[in-house]
């Protein structure tokens, strides 16, 4: 199997029309659409809670102190 052209697309896209109408291949695009802009905001949200967490641990350095030790 080769690579596909642009007259293989298009013959794929008019099967597709064909086959299942105007209507279903434009809400089918849509979903499709929807799927990738809420992939993209995971994706997004994912590696910002990944940057706030390591922002949060870069801030804490200072050591923990029991009870019993005396301050300076």
């Amino acid at each position: 199997m080769g690579r596909f052209g642009i007259t293989e697309i298009l013959i794929i896209g008019v099967v597709l029309l064909v086959l299942f109408g105007r209507g279903k291949v434009s809400s089918l695009m849509g979903e499709v659409g929807k799927g990738i802009t809420a992939f993209k905001r995971g994706v997004k949200d994912g590696s910002e809670e990944i940057e706030q967490q390591k922002a949060a641990d870069a801030r804490d350095v200072t050591p923990e102190t029991t009870p019993d030790q005396k301050k300076v």
